[in-house]
């Protein structure tokens, strides 16, 4: 699988690659056994770069990873939020998570906090380094992230204790400031440059080409929808995204191609994104969209979409 490179660093990922969500249940349960598979069979079909964060599942993503990663992998984790034990009589926190563990998730933008969840987040995973850290789902926190969070980050690429350093988001906007604002290797945005959403082409990917970010693409099929689901976004899509998901379905369809597909490829189009992240819960998933990632595509479709 081809590999592409993180900005000016030595760390290369796939085009595609496995976004840790899915083994940790989003949306519905994941036993440990199809974690492992799913993880393993990723490793089969040629996917080198893994995306995990100590949201996903309440830390149930980094330590089914790390038991079933096999090594000489990219993997990039978050930090923002830590994970503490429920008090007594605290309900669980499911967050789109089934059967959630005992703890919570605490909001930290602080130097010691980044430091703190970092180690964490090596502890699940059962490894002694990662080579990307995202500032993961700052909205509500970007003077934080200016005061403290990113200057933490930026240390601990000095130290050599990470190799490169970013933001993840759902939003464009945000993410379009760090760029400009920071020393950034690469950015991770959800659903916002895909066949559905092309925001991020009016902001944020031209700040990524003229400052030499990559961008890893989450969310190309934004929640589901562009893969024959319901939900667009995280909530039940509305009559008209799915009257131009049917569109796109006729258009794909006019060339022999699955809309899964296109959607897949659609972002690794443009210069500055380096790889797309899938959330695949099973081995079958990883299987279906590593096939679409090898289909040909003819340029007249990419024209007419």
């Amino acid at each position: 699988m081809e590999q592409r490179r993180l900005g000016d660093t030595t760390v290369e990922v796939s085009a595609l690659g496995l976004g840790g969500a899915g083994i940790a249940g989003l949306y519905q349960g994941v036993s440990d056994a199809e974690a492992t598979a799913t993880v393993r069979r990723a490793y089969e079909r040629g996917i080198r770069y893994f995306d995990t964060a100590p949201h996903y599942g309440a830390g149930r993503s980094e330590r089914r990873l790390g038991a079933a990663l096999p090594g000489d992998c990219v993997i990039s984790t978050k930090v923002g939020r830590l994970l503490v034990p429920l008090g007594p009589g605290e309900p669980p926190e499911p967050e789109g998570f089934a059967d959630p563990p005992p703890l919570r998730r605490v909001w930290d933008w602080s130097a010691e906090g980044v430091r703190r969840s970092l180690c964490g987040s090596l502890e699940r995973l059962g490894v002694d380094h990662v080579d990307v850290v995202f500032l993961h789902d700052p909205d509500d926190h970007e003077e934080e992230v200016y005061a403290s969070a990113y200057p933490a980050l930026a240390a601990l690429r000095e130290e050599g204790v990470v190799r490169a350093i970013g933001a993840g988001m759902n939003q464009s906007a945000m993410l379009t400031r760090f760029v400009e604002r920071l020393d950034l290797d690469v950015v991770l945005c959800a659903g916002r440059y895909t066949l559905l959403d092309r925001s991020a082409l009016e902001d944020l990917l031209p700040a990524c080409e003229r400052r030499g970010t990559s961008v890893v693409v989450g969310g190309v099929y934004n929640t589901g929808l562009l893969a024959g689901g319901t939900r667009y976004d995280y909530h039940p899509a509305p009559p008209e995204v799915r009257a131009r998901v049917a569109r796109l379905e006729e258009v794909c369809a006019g060339y022999g191609v699955p809309l899964r597909a296109a959607a897949l490829r659609f972002p690794l189009r443009h210069p500055a994104v380096a790889s797309v992240l899938a959330g695949c819960r099973s081995a079958a998933e990883v299987d279906d969209n590593a096939d679409l990632l090898e289909l040909d595509i003819p340029d007249a479709l990419w024209d007419e979409l």
